[in-house]
This record gives structure tokens, C-alpha cells and sequence, in this order.
């Protein structure tokens, strides 16, 4: 994120801060308090890409989250959706693509602290050592996990989700064979290499032009317990979708995620006001406001 950017949204929210105490109390005391769930990709300190995140700024956003929610897997995110009322609100921490620097310090902070984790892999990737595609184009590689490092995962309580076969835009796909390949083929391959079943998939990219009606039938038809998109939104018990379930990233500076955290009136507005067509019909589009 530029520094000017990074400047007004740090404006804006010290700005809104003050208004969004007030309807965060106002939500808490109707039993509407909300769940949000974030996502990262690398967890590094080269500041390579718009989708890395230091070290030092992904410690000190699982602290902030820590004082101010009730950190939870997705499963009980779902379960607080289905529910009538909340008084506490919730998030959860995901992560996409599958980077091998993320066992260096930020997973094994997730996990001394027992913070539950849902962390999404690219199935090609994983099972051939090959780099992101999305890195490739930029000129950059980077060693995605190996099956040995998710299994380690896995066995400390970390839940590996699926992040189809090769990362492509599922919004632009109409092949039938090669969408239920992505969405569900890949899934049972990273399975059977696991020896573990996945529950949860995460589309690549996450904006509106990113989904597809028909993979959200194929994961709810192929048994996975949700999906997950990455454009932003906040759930509220008894009022929100417990499948698509809606994630905001959080890559980039503290600030942002502090935005989306303390529930940006404007954004809820925007988001709230897509219908479900607009979210998973919307046309494709060529590129990726995130990744």
C-alpha cells in the first residue's frame, strides 16, 4: 500500500473511530455482534509482493485481535452464524496459496497462542514443488509447502483447506470437467496425499468477478462443509450465509485490517448491498484486486 493511501485510510479511521465504538456497542447489546474472518498469504520480511505481510505487523494483528475477539476455527464461526444471538464477536485467521515461509514464525505463533487456523492450499503446487503462478508472472518464486510441512500442521491442529489445482480465476470458467477438477478433484488429490479429508474451499482471488455459481453448487454438492470468498463482509447471527462464508484481507499495514476490524459502516453497506447473483454471477473480468 503507498504511504498516501496508507495516510488517508489511517485519517479516515482515527476519524471514524469514535462512531464506529457507538454501533459496535449498539450491535453487541441487540445480540448482533459480528464475525469476521481475515486472510494472509506470505508472511515474510522481504516485502516482495502487495500480498506479503512482515513478521512484526502479522505479530502485532493477532495481538490486536486477541484483546478485542474471540478467536475461533471456522466450524464455530459457522455454528455462531446458525446461532440466533451473539454478544461477543468473533474472527477467524486463514491463509491462502500455501507459502513454506509461513512455517517459519507466523504458524508457530498461531499455534503456541492456540489460535485456531484454516489454511488454504493450492493442491498443483503443493504436490509438484512448483512455484505460484501468480508469482511466476512477476518474475518471482517462491517455495510453496511441502506435504510434510501440512501434514506437521495438521497434527498440531491447523486445518488445510483446498485452493483448487492451479489458482485460476473459477469466474472465467465454463468447462464443466475443468471446474469440478478444481473444485473438487483437487480436493480429493490433496486428501489422499494428506490422508486427512478437507472441509472448506477457498476460491482464488475472492472479488466478485472471482466466483461462480456453479462451483459454489459443486463444493456444497461434493460434501464440503463451506466456501470462501475474499472481498470482505461481516456475518451476523441468524441473518448471514454459514456456506459462503465472506473473508477480508488482510494483507499490507496494520491499518487496514484495524478498518475492516472495527466494522467501517461504509463498507458494510457495500458489501450488504450485493445481491447473492451479484456475488457469484457477476462477469468476469481480467485481473485481480487481490490475490
Amino acid at each position: 500500500m503507498p504511504n498516501w493511501k496508507r495516510w488517508i485510510l489511517s485519517l479516515y479511521y482515527h476519524g471514524t473511530l469514535p462512531l464506529r465504538m457507538v454501533r459496535r456497542a449498539q450491535a453487541v447489546a441487540a445480540g448482533r455482534a459480528p464475525i469476521l474472518i481475515f486472510t494472509w498469504h506470505r508472511i515474510a520480511d522481504d516485502a516482495a509482493n502487495a500480498w506479503t505481510t512482515s513478521n512484526d505487523t502479522f505479530a502485532r494483528a493477532i495481538g490486536w485481535l486477541e484483546r478485542r475477539f474471540d478467536l475461533v476455527s471456522l466450524a464455530e464461526a459457522q455454528e455462531r452464524i446458525r446461532g440466533e444471538s451473539l454478544k461477543r464477536p468473533a474472527a477467524c485467521v486463514t491463509f491462502d496459496d500455501g507459502y513454506a515461509e509461513n512455517c517459519q514464525q507466523a504458524l508457530p505463533l498461531l499455534i503456541r497462542r492456540r489460535i485456531p487456523v484454516t489454511y488454504f492450499v493450492t493442491a498443483g503446487s503443493v504436490l509438484t514443488g512448483e512455484a505460484f503462478a501468480h508469482d511466476r508472472q512477476l518474475g518471482q518464486s517462491f517455495a510453496p509447502n511441502t506435504l510434510k510441512q501440512l501434514r506437521e500442521l495438521a497434527a498440531f491442529g491447523v486445518e488445510i483447506g483446498a485452493h483448487t489445482r492451479s489458482h485460476p480465476n473459477l469466474g472465467q470458467v465454463r468447462d464443466e470437467a475443468t471446474l469440478y477438477d478444481e473444485v473438487v478433484t483437487a480436493r480429493d488429490d490433496l486428501s489422499a496425499a494428506l490422508e486427512q479429508p478437507i472441509r472448506y474451499f477457498a476460491f482464488p482471488f475472492g472479488q466478485h468477478e472471482h466466483l461462480n455459481r456453479r462451483a459454489f453448487e459443486m463444493a456444497r454438492d461434493a460434501g464440503y462443509e463451506g466456501a470462501v470468498s475474499a472481498y470482505g463482509g461481516y456475518h451476523y447471527p441468524g441473518e448471514s450465509d454459514a456456506f459462503h462464508l465472506q473473508r477480508m484481507c488482510a494483507d499490507g499495514p496494520l491499518v487496514k485490517l484495524k478498518n475492516w476490524a472495527s466494522f467501517d459502516p461504509w463498507k458494510d453497506w457495500k458489501i450488504q448491498s450485493y445481491s447473492l447473483a451479484d456475488r457469484t454471477e457477476v462477469p468476469a473480468t481480467a485481473g485481480a484486486a487481490s490475490l
